[in-house]
């Protein structure tokens, strides 16, 4: 069958990649793609929030079955908008409407959702803008360091931990009343402070059945030893050694199924990928927040990881078929490294052609921020390349990628030196 799949960064190229193995998929189109995804598709210049062009497309090149890769046209309503139109209500779609992906788009409703269906997470409480004030005073009661959350869409940074209450309130006020986040900010969660190890699990979902991908762990601030401001995310690993088959099925019991059985009590129709941000506290899952697709980057980890047809799992989910479907998963390590513009996340400079791109590896090289100039491929993004190296431990596969990193260069590419080092120890000591 023809298939689309909508986004433009390291996550969509890894989806692609994956999905060009299966003989379900005839024809792969990506909209709009990257230089990366090119090599295993067709891209198409059609931006991902343009849903008549989309939609006209799908109808031209015959698409069986959508895949919404990023987070946005799905809290704008692509499903909504396609299943509002006869012309298009027969074309098969994995990702949730614009009510289900509000479990991303609004902090506060997925807050307010885990505290309806008893899913665990942290006490927050949340303030809009003309509400500051009240905000400051509720700071005063609050005990740090304290978690900061803008309510809507900022492009995995609009977290953020302040060490102080002095800080808090200063950040507060950037947020709130100086929209420090856009819109994002007009509403801002104060959030109590999980201690423990964070780790992100992935669920794909038909509204009724599901099976659990690969778990990973992400590294989201800048610098070397999780200094520095928060990123889109700076690598990621899979397997997490400290989420063993106890703790997983906790996960399970009392996060994925009171969080489907929600969906359904909510009478949300929800067709789809669900990204749980969890905390290992002392063995316990506590919930930080639900995305309603594929983490980015873990996807490039997590797909390295998966030996089943991953059309036949999305075709299943989106025709409401999963409860069929199982999922096989490699013992192997997966690392992935993000190799940075200079200067991210801050401002950075674009259109610097990459080169050592077709130095011979066995790592994965998935494209992020990137563009074809004349015959060269070069930088368009903060995030730029996401390496993932494999290997039968995580020394192994964390080395694989940093020697093909070693060989890719542009002006100021940066990357962090030490991904996965913390599972690694950890998983040293346990086996002392």
């Amino acid at each position: 069958m023809n298939i689309l799949l909508i986004g433009s960064g390291g996550r969509e190229h890894a989806l692609a990649w994956k999905m060009k193995q299966s003989p379900r998929c005839s024809k792969l189109y990506i909209a709009p793609g990257n230089a990366g995804t090119s090599l295993v598709g067709e891209n198409v210049a059609i931006a991902a929030d343009n849903f008549p062009a989309l939609g006209t497309f799908c109808i031209e090149k015959e698409i069986s079955l959508v895949i919404v890769g990023p987070e946005a046209p799905l809290v704008q309503g692509i499903r909504d908008y396609f299943e509002s139109r006869n012309e298009l209500q027969h074309i098969r779609m994995v990702g949730p409407g614009k009510r289900g992906a509000q479990l991303e788009g609004s902090k506060d409703f997925s807050k307010q959702f885990m505290q309806r269906h008893g899913v665990p997470t942290a006490k927050s409480r949340t303030f809009q803008s003309h509400e500051s004030e009240q905000a400051l005073v509720y700071l005063d009661q609050c005990t740090p360091p304290i978690v900061l959350k803008a309510d809507g869409l900022a492009a995995g940074k609009g977290v953020i931990i302040s060490p102080t209450i002095a800080e808090a309130k200063h950040t507060i006020l950037e947020m709130l009343v100086n929209k420090k986040f856009g819109e994002a900010s007009s509403k801002v969660l104060i959030e109590e402070f999980l201690d423990g190890i964070e780790l992100s699990v992935f669920v794909l979902t038909d509204g009724t059945s599901y099976v659990v991908l690969p778990e990973a762990k992400d590294y989201k601030r800048i610098g070397d030893g999780d200094t520095g401001p928060n990123t889109g995310g700076m690598g990621a690993a899979s397997p997490v050694v400290f989420a063993g088959s106890a703790f997983m099925k906790k996960v399970e019991t009392q996060v994925i199924v009171p969080t489907i059985n929600g969906l359904k009590k909510d009478g949300i129709a929800y067709k789809g990928f669900i990204f749980i941000g969890l905390m290992n506290m002392k063995g316990e899952p506590y919930v930080i927040e639900y995305n309603a697709r594929m983490g980015d980057p873990e996807t490039e980890a997590v797909m390295t990881r998966i030996d089943s047809d991953l059309v036949e799992l999305l075709e299943a989910c989106a025709t409401g078929e999963l409860h069929n479907k199982t999922i096989q998963i490699n013992p192997h390590y997966a690392v992935t490294l993000i190799m940075a513009s200079g200067g991210y996340p801050d401002s950075f400079e674009k259109g610097h052609a990459i080169t050592g791109l077709n130095a011979a590896s066995p790592a994965h090289v998935f494209h992020a921020g990137t563009s074809r100039k004349e015959n060269a491929i070069v930088t368009s993004g903060g995030r730029v390349l996401a390496i993932t190296g494999n290997g039968t431990s995580l020394e192994a596969a964390a080395r694989q990628a940093y020697e093909t990193a070693a060989k890719i260069s542009w002006k100021d590419a940066y990357y962090r030196k030490d991904i996965s080092q913390d599972l690694a120890r950890i998983e040293q000591s346990a086996a002392r």
